[in-house]
């Protein structure tokens, strides 16, 4: 049987393409590269064009593309620009033109889903993600492979497309076990704010262990970079004195918050304060939590490699990378294969 897996990837998530070449060619036994080539130019006005240099024809095709790199850069009338977001989703748009219609099936690989925290309107606001969603459905997408959305209720706003969200939980908790042994089943999870109580009952509900929560009080009649400012972070659970404390989220990004967080259940007696993330964005870079650290408000953070991170973030000792290339590669395996997908969600 002639294989049809077709890998597009483009550069925001070029490394772990590869990786999840391998794998595939590891759980195979072959030994060929799945991805096609492709050639992305940027025009000096800052426009941007993608050709795919490889037959697509009648191929299962898998776009795997990261909207949060901001690490590679292009010159527009002569200034270095960072690729955002917008740009990076552009990009993946591209990629579907140039198919143009001839694969057999148009698959995206995005775990960091685009535009996902504006997933919801408060009045006369933009509803980025469902509209994405629904132009990459209008586009031709079949399916849409995403890890840990804001909201996994996103989904709804495509009810006729597949809509994979896979979570990396126990990747990242088999990783925390293999660090610091079993006395992880001992601890306390806790939510940083209301949002994440149904992340960290899954946590806790994994652990066999209790949880907690913080509610965050924000001044309603101020707006600061998009966000009503937080007043009071209220603690509301069982006590942290002496606890091994676990503290999860989807994603940190300034840390502003979560930082506050780790110094207030160190306050409160916590021996331990683990950060566990799907993504670390370090939008506000990493010096803060550099003096966090060294101010012994948390202890580690561990975060996936769904998105980006500089090399000098991975290199410090209080953080851990925990790798999805394998998730994934399975995933896309198996999805290829059309096998279930079942095993992946439980």
């Amino acid at each position: 049987m002639k294989e049809n897996l077709g890998l597009i990837v483009l550069d925001s998530h070029k490394e772990l393409g590869e990786k999840i070449n391998n794998i595939i060619n590891n759980i195979r036994g072959t030994d060929k590269s799945y991805i096609i080539p492709l050639v992305n130019d940027r025009f000096s006005n800052g426009e941007g064009k993608i050709t795919i240099k490889g037959s697509v024809r009648e191929k299962d095709i898998y776009i795997l593309a990261d909207v949060g790199n901001y690490n590679l850069t292009y010159n527009m009338h002569g200034y270095l620009n960072h690729v955002s977001p917008d740009e990076h989703y552009q990009d993946i748009k591209r990629v579907i033109s140039a198919i143009s219609g001839h694969a057999k099936r148009v698959n995206v690989v995005m775990p960091l889903l685009y535009q996902s925290r504006q997933h919801k309107r408060k009045g006369r606001e933009s509803l980025d993600c469902a509209v994405a969603l629904r132009e990459l459905e209008s586009l031709g997408v079949n399916n849409i492979l995403t890890i840990d959305a804001h909201d996994a209720s996103i989904c709804n706003a495509i009810p006729n497309t597949s809509f994979n969200n896979f979570y990396p939980t126990k990747l990242i908790l088999d990783k925390l076990r293999e660090d610091i042994g079993e006395d992880v089943n001992s601890s306390i999870v806790i939510s940083p704010d209301m949002g994440a109580t149904e992340r960290a009952k899954y946590y806790a509900d994994s652990l066999k262990c209790d949880m907690g929560v913080f509610y965050k009080r924000r001044d309603l009649t101020k707006v600061i970079d998009g966000k009503n400012p937080i007043i009071e972070h209220a603690y509301m659970g069982p006590s942290v004195k002496d606890k091994m404390v676990i503290v999860v989220d989807d994603m940190i990004a300034s840390g502003t918050s979560i930082i506050e967080v780790g110094k207030m259940l160190k306050e409160r007696g916590a021996e331990k304060v683990y950060f566990l993330v799907s993504f670390a964005l370090f939008t506000e870079g990493v010096s803060s939590f550099k003096d966090a650290y060294n101010n012994g408000y948390f202890d580690a953070i561990y975060s996936t490699n769904s998105s980006y991170i500089p090399k000098d973030i991975t290199d410090e000792e209080w953080f851990n990378l925990v790798d999805t290339s394998n998730l994934l590669a399975n995933v896309i395996n198996d999805l290829n294969n059309g096998d279930s997908l079942e095993r992946y969600f439980n």
